[in-house]
């Protein structure tokens, strides 16, 4: 099992995230590429102390960049969809005053 910290990257920060945590009760979180559901699920249980109804993984390829004659590559990521039970909300600025 991998270390807790770097299974879970980062929280996505997007219209369709806030609307989704407000209507689904679900987090969208990016991860690390390698790992699995069970590790995600674990990861969010343990460092949010929220408990999990499901997950859901997606991978996303890089695209191609052009810069002048140079083309390059973004990295490939995978993010996950967390849904937590009825009643666990979880708001990402909810510290913030």
């Amino acid at each position: 099992m991998k270390d807790l910290y770097s299974v879970i990257r980062s929280p996505l920060v997007t219209e369709k995230a806030n609307i989704h945590s407000e209507v689904y009760n679900q987090i969208f979180l990016e991860v690390d590429p390698s790992a699995n559901k069970i590790e995600i699920k674990e990861a969010v249980e343990k460092l949010l102390k929220k408990k999990v109804l499901a997950v859901q993984t997606l991978n996303r390829k890089g695209k191609k960049k052009r810069s002048g004659k140079h083309i390059g590559r973004r990295p490939n990521t995978k993010r996950a969809i967390v849904r937590l039970y009825p009643g666990e909300k979880f708001d990402l600025f909810e510290d913030a005053s």
